[in-house]
């Protein structure tokens, strides 16, 4: 539509839609991750819930339609993982995610002290 409204001053006055011609290559969404460490993997849904039996857990709409891998690390204690990073714990019974450590916190904060 707006391809072929106004012309362009980049494309010595054509229309983008004139010059556009289509990927020859199919598009190839990535494969789901594999949490082979995990118990399970869980598809999150639209509204950012991860559904156990008859439990929601909220986690966040951001990995709405993304798999996560669980695995219980102590007794109803379970880890959440999205790829490489560990995002936070819940139990059954509290049904919310607590934070994990920040993976990209610095260990030390540095400073220029004079001596």
């Amino acid at each position: 539509m707006y391809n072929n409204e106004r012309p362009h001053q980049a494309l010595s006055g054509a229309y983008p839609g004139d010059l556009y011609t289509p990927s020859a290559r199919v598009y190839q969404p990535p494969p789901d991750p594999e949490y082979p460490y995990h118990d399970r993997t869980i598809r999150i849904t639209r509204c950012g819930r991860i559904c156990i039996g008859h439990r929601k857990i909220n986690l966040s709409t951001v990995f709405a339609g993304q798999t996560v891998g669980i695995r219980e690390v102590e007794d109803q204690i379970w880890l959440v993982s999205f790829l490489h990073y560990d995002l936070g714990f819940f139990d059954m019974d509290e049904g919310r995610v607590e934070p994990a450590p920040n993976p990209f916190e610095p260990d030390k904060v540095l400073t220029m002290c004079p001596e």
